[in-house]
């Protein structure tokens, strides 16, 4: 009976020694998501949330059925290469870059093979992540707000809380695709309300303090961004510059706004990161990228900063304000 027990406790123990082992073992067999994004993971905790609820759309869960390795930039943007090379070491199944276009490029230089699945607020086709829309081709795809008529439409709610101004700025980047066809609506948008268009250059940081110079210099009314990738790594720089001149400032995102710019008008980001992880799911359940058609976001928001436009001794129409999905105070 002693013995028996013995080997009953000889067996259990056996058991319990192999049972981490079998759990390591089913753990490593989960596929293994890895989550790039330039910012920080303080101010990108509503992102990630939205990220995991598309992934859930498609079955996946973090820790029940997937991992999730996360590499943040902080903003630190010559740390790109370096944690994207950690994330192909690794050996991850798909990358998800949440903050687009620069993250993509990246990792695109340094694999052909891994998927990627980026959200950005520019072009992929002009900026040359995908060979088409409908095609991407290669081994990236993802969600990409390229809606026609966008740039136009911040023009008209700029125009309809300042119907007085005569003159508006457009800050862009030119000499690239994106840039010339923000321009060319812009300059469409501002010749049917009857307005004149004044096109400020930028390609550094130091053009942009340039730009807002040469802003106040030709008595501009207002200021549109146009959204580029330079300006979306220099959104302080930007708030902080529209501020000092007190030029009432239209941006494309609403992180903008939170940082006390006036207004925004884009596609919601948190919508974008959803579809993301959908996306995500969907390469983890076996698409291939190239076969995935680049989406679109589904939703657009107006954001309004009502403290900034009491500083600015602006009175938001109460249409406008009755419009807004947000409004920050």
């Amino acid at each position: 009976m002693a013995t028996f027990r013995r080997r009953e406790f000889v067996f259990t123990l056996g058991g319990a020694a192999a049972w981490p082992l079998a759990a390591r073992a089913q753990q490593s067999a989960m596929p293994v998501i890895g989550y790039l994004h330039v910012g920080t993971s303080a101010e990108s905790r509503d992102r990630v949330a939205a990220f995991h609820r598309g992934l859930k759309e498609l079955g996946f869960v973090e820790a029940r059925n997937v991992a999730v390795e996360y590499r943040w930039v902080d903003n630190q943007f010559d740390r790109l290469p370096e944690l994207a090379a950690d994330l192909i070491r690794r050996g991850v199944a798909v990358i998800a870059a949440p903050a687009g276009a620069d993250t993509t490029r990246v990792i695109k230089g340094l694999t052909t093979t891994i998927p990627i699945v980026f959200s950005t607020g520019v072009d992929p086709v002009q900026t040359g992540l995908v060979r088409s829309l409908n095609q991407p081709g290669g081994n990236a795809t993802g969600v990409a707000d390229v809606a026609v008529g966008v740039v136009g439409k911040r023009l008209g709610l700029l125009h309809e809380l300042l119907p007085g101004a005569a003159r508006f700025a457009l800050l862009v980047t030119p000499g690239t695709t994106s840039g010339e066809s923000t321009i060319a609506e812009v300059e469409s948008a501002a010749a049917a309300i009857g307005r004149q268009i004044e096109v400020l250059s930028a390609t550094t940081n130091l053009d942009i303090d340039a730009a807002f110079v040469r802003l106040a210099q030709k008595r501009a009314d207002a200021l549109l961004v146009a959204p580029q990738i330079l300006f979306s790594t220099r959104r302080v720089q930007l708030v902080t510059l529209a501020a000092r001149h007190a030029v009432p400032t239209m941006f494309y995102q609403r992180e903008y706004v939170e940082a006390g710019g006036l207004m925004s008008y884009g596609s919601s980001i948190i919508d974008r990161e959803r579809q993301l992880g959908v996306y995500t799911g969907r390469i983890l359940k076996g698409e291939k990228p190239a076969d995935l058609p680049v989406q679109a976001p589904t939703k657009y928001d107006l954001v309004i900063n009502i403290k900034t436009a009491k500083v600015l001794g602006l009175e938001v129409p109460p249409t406008l304000l009755a419009r807004a999905d947000e409004v920050i105070d």
